[in-house]
């Protein structure tokens, strides 16, 4: 186990919040009968997150990691040519569209792949062991980036892009993604489906977005099969239902995987008031969260564990769910209350429901993986 007076790196640059979703209205575009308004995914949710750290005094006793963007031939071992000759286009113009719900600002092309290169920085110094963990507050997000296009706010893949990186820079055999943002993790279910050197997981709202993937039947391809595990949740789940389905089902697939690396796109849009999902999550359960993989990390890879910012677009709450990440990462608990947590943990319902209950037992039985098999048993 690494030694706990190491500290948790941290990637920020001022130059993610300047890349531009436009005047969209939520997640549209404004015209003669959708007035204009304020995008879901800007940037003052991410730097109230990064104000807080400062304010609480946790911010200065975190590493800083520098991010470096990524160079083309880098993003082309997960990406097609064509799309980032799109992404370019549009970047180098007044900026674009990808997608219906999915803006590129002018100059956006170069901020996707600093943040991308944030996050593979991050990962280069927690297998370096210079740090203990680390978090990458980055954006744009990437976790629905496919290869071919990106989606969902998301430009390129941050994640799997680090993951690829620790597969051909590191030489490592075994990576295992969790992403645990309310969204279905698309773009490493897809660009690792036949590929068994990382096993990914997604625990998310079921039907949420995108609406047509994430379900628990897709478990992988080829050489892959097995190695995708979907968790997708009922809407209305709490922090109970949450680690249910860690405990019975995320752990022990961890656990018999034995990964090397666990990165995890970290999104707070489960959280309780946020406007894009429907759960009910609150900053003690990402801190419960946090803590259950830095446990199993410390048990099976020398505790490397790296956190990549997606979603999250409620202001008020994000900061202090992150917050809560950080001081479980960094094992440093501030000064700082959260004011919404009593609200969020009095809604009812935050306890396992017994539906939900029933629902996890089924996806037991549906996750029939010899990998997950082999985790119950041990």
């Amino acid at each position: 186990m690494k030694g706990t007076a190491m500290k948790t790196g941290f990637v920020w640059h001022e130059i993610y919040m300047w890349h531009s979703t436009g005047r969209h209205a939520g997640v549209y575009q404004p015209g003669l009968t959708i007035q204009p308004g304020v995008p879901f995914e800007e940037a003052e949710t991410k730097r109230r997150f990064k104000n807080l750290l400062e304010v609480s005094g946790l911010g200065e006793q975190l590493q800083p990691i520098k991010a470096l963007a990524l160079t083309e031939q880098q993003l082309l071992a997960v990406h097609t040519p064509a799309y980032l000759e799109q992404l370019q286009q549009l970047s180098d113009g007044p900026g674009g569209l990808v997608c219906a719900n999915t803006p590129v600002g002018h100059g956006s092309y170069e901020i996707a792949a600093l943040a991308a290169g944030g996050v593979v920085a991050a990962v280069d110094a927690v297998l370096q062991g210079t740090v203990r963990n680390a978090y990458a507050l980055v954006r744009p997000p990437g976790h629905h980036a496919e290869p071919d296009q990106g989606m969902g706010f998301c430009l390129l893949a941050n994640a799997a892009l680090a993951a690829r990186h620790a597969l051909d820079q590191h030489g490592l055999t075994r990576i295992a993604i969790v992403d645990w943002d309310v969204h279905h993790g698309n773009g490493a279910q897809r660009i690792f489906w036949d590929d068994p050197r990382v096993l990914t997981v997604s625990i998310h709202q079921d039907g949420n977005y995108p609406a047509h993937t994430g379900h628990a039947h897709e478990l992988g391809g080829g050489a892959g099969t097995g190695y995708n595990l979907n968790v997708p949740l009922p809407a209305g789940c709490g922090e109970g239902a949450y680690l249910a389905a860690f405990d019975t089902l995320i752990l022990p697939a961890l656990r018999a995987y034995r990964p090397q690396l666990i990165i995890v796109p970290c999104g707070f849009d489960a959280g309780a008031y946020d406007p894009l999902g429907r759960m009910m999550l609150h900053s003690d359960s990402y801190r419960a969260m946090t803590q259950r993989l830095m446990d199993l990390a410390d048990h099976c890879c020398d505790g490397r564990l790296v956190l990549c910012h997606e979603g999250g677009y409620e202001p008020n709450t994000v900061p202090y769910m992150g917050l809560a990440v950080m001081e479980t990462l960094s094992g440093q608990r501030t000064a700082i209350v959260d004011p919404n947590l009593a609200d969020m943990r009095g809604i009812t319902g935050q306890a396992l429901q017994p539906h939900q209950q029933q629902w996890i037992t089924h996806l037991q039985h549906v996750l029939h993986s010899p990998l997950f098999e082999e985790g119950l048993r041990t």
